[in-house]
């Protein structure tokens, strides 16, 4: 498929779609968490278990998506676009009728699983159906901005559910926008086309990716009940660590991997992924303690809480929009240092800003402003750059390396930065003062962490990306097995 923007009666209706999935994935990571107390009454969750509606979701989500990723390459974009939509629909249906605690936290499983298909289809299809330049440009601005308006939705939409028509409405309320979603996506998505000979998914390394990656994710959530010393989270963070050296040393050696490596000897993709993992982890962190600090400190209820994210979103889409019409002339580079070092501001600004006796002016809106336009800035060049110099074939692979840096830079920062709020707070956490120490060391970090990701772009950005070798090249390897050696492996990138 060429990379030129599609033809034919689905052309107008493509991006809408992909916009959609963008939208479904972000709003449901976020719109049950205002609604936890009432699930947990709903359907007796323990205490101690009831996080895992919430866990359930982000290990399915974080350990498939590389598999997501590859098997829209191998399967098809379209084809996986559909079953995704198709599994996240019916489980959120399942939730919005679970009886038990069990079954609820399957039915999260499920979602995960289902959007672990969508969100790198979506951004996979973007860089293929758009022509590189301002189409580009103006379709991953607004990819962007979607995830950042569904996140703020979700905790918007979380709050107005859950007070007016109770926990199950905020599971119900996708199906019907699923539901819509599919039967749009059926008529405007281009049929599948085979982009080479012989495909098929490497069984091995998608195990492995999909197990090392679940286990990271929940060894990082079980620092927060446990804490970081304990043999449970040890374990299984070192379980996580040999399942991803086993997971490089077998994508090295064989033909076709789920994650080629020299994909990120192109100096553009390293950089956007090393930047999506840094910022993603200051930036999940910071939403977190900002809904907690006008929860726990400002006594907002549900509601009021999620109308105080409106503005984050608007600034996001703000700076989408400066992205789109600046990239062409800036770079990508310039726009990452930029847009990190401006949100790396506004999180300072939290930090400095978060008082016993703060406002919302001054304490919430003016930093969400900062902070968001800084990231909303920074998603047209990180969709650039993840797929600069990849070809066709490989461009779902590298949707879902971006998306799993993402998601596994969010968690680490999450566990990370609970541990750093808790240490500060000092034995002080029902004290309002205690816990505005906890954030404003929380947010310190989180603004440490986008000044890391501006000097990664800087350093990293640079180097020349290199495209793989085809296919008739490689099959004429003297080592013409499903192994080849390792210098050749090297020697597929210009």
């Amino acid at each position: 498929m060429n990379s030129q923007s599609p033809q034919g009666r689905w052309s107008r209706w493509l991006l809408p779609v992909l916009l959609a999935v963008q939208f479904l994935v972000s709003l449901d990571m976020s719109v049950v968490n205002v609604a936890l107390p009432d699930i947990g009454d709903g359907l007796g969750f323990r205490a101690e278990s009831l996080t895992w509606v919430v866990n359930a979701y982000a290990l399915a989500f974080g350990g498939l998506l590389m598999l997501g990723g590859r098997l829209a390459d191998v399967v098809g974009r379209r084809r996986v676009l559909l079953c995704g939509f198709a599994v996240f629909g019916a489980a959120s249906l399942a939730g919005g009728l679970a009886r038990t605690p069990g079954e609820l936290i399957a039915a999260r499983a499920v979602q995960g699983a289902g959007a672990a298909a969508l969100a790198p289809v979506a951004l996979a299809l973007i860089t293929v159906n758009h022509a590189a330049g301002a189409a580009r440009a103006r379709a991953l601005g607004l990819w962007g901005a979607a995830g950042a308006v569904g996140g703020a939705v979700g905790m918007l939409a979380g709050g107005l559910l859950t007070d007016w028509a109770g926990w199950r409405a905020v599971m119900l309320i996708n199906v019907p926008f699923v539901l819509a979603a599919l039967a749009l996506a059926r008529y405007a998505v281009p049929a599948d086309r085979r982009t080479g000979p012989g495909q098929r998914l490497d069984l091995a390394g998608a195990l492995l990716v999909t197990a090392g990656t679940t286990a990271l994710v929940l060894g990082l959530v079980r620092t927060e009940p446990y804490g970081w010393s304990d043999g449970r989270t040890i374990g299984t963070l070192g379980g996580s660590a040999l399942l991803l050296v086993a997971f490089a040393v077998t994508e090295a050696r064989v033909r076709r991997p789920l994650l080629r490596l020299g994909i990120l000897a192109g100096g553009p993709v390293l950089a956007a992924n090393v930047f999506a993992l840094l910022m993603s982890a200051g930036q999940f962190a910071a939403f977190y303690f900002t809904s907690l600090y006008m929860q726990q400190v400002l006594a907002y209820g549900p509601t009021a809480t999620g109308c105080a994210f409106l503005p984050f979103c608007a600034g996001v889409v703000a700076g989408s929009a400066v992205a789109t019409r600046t990239v062409g002339r800036l770079g990508a580079r310039a726009l990452l240092v930029a847009g990190g070092l401006l949100g790396a501001a506004g999180f300072a600004w939290f930090a400095l800003a978060v008082a016993v006796d703060g406002g919302f002016w001054l304490s919430v809106l003016g930093p969400s402003v900062v902070a968001s336009v800084g990231t909303g800035m920074c998603f047209v060049p990180l969709g650039t750059s993840a797929t600069t110099g990849v070809a066709v074939e490989e461009s779902g692979m590298a949707a879902g390396l971006l998306n799993s840096s993402r998601q596994v830079g969010g968690a680490v920062g999450l566990a990370v930065l609970v541990t750093v709020a808790a240490s500060a707070t000092g034995g002080r956490g029902t004290d309002p003062a205690g816990l505005v120490d906890g954030f404003s060391a929380a947010f310190w970090v989180a603004s440490g962490l986008l000044c890391a990701a501006s000097l990664a772009a800087a350093l990293l950005h640079g180097r020349r990306a290199r495209p793989a070798k085809t296919p008739r090249a490689e099959n004429s390897s003297k080592n013409s097995g499903d192994r080849v050696d390792p210098r050749g492996s090297r020697s597929t990138h210009r």
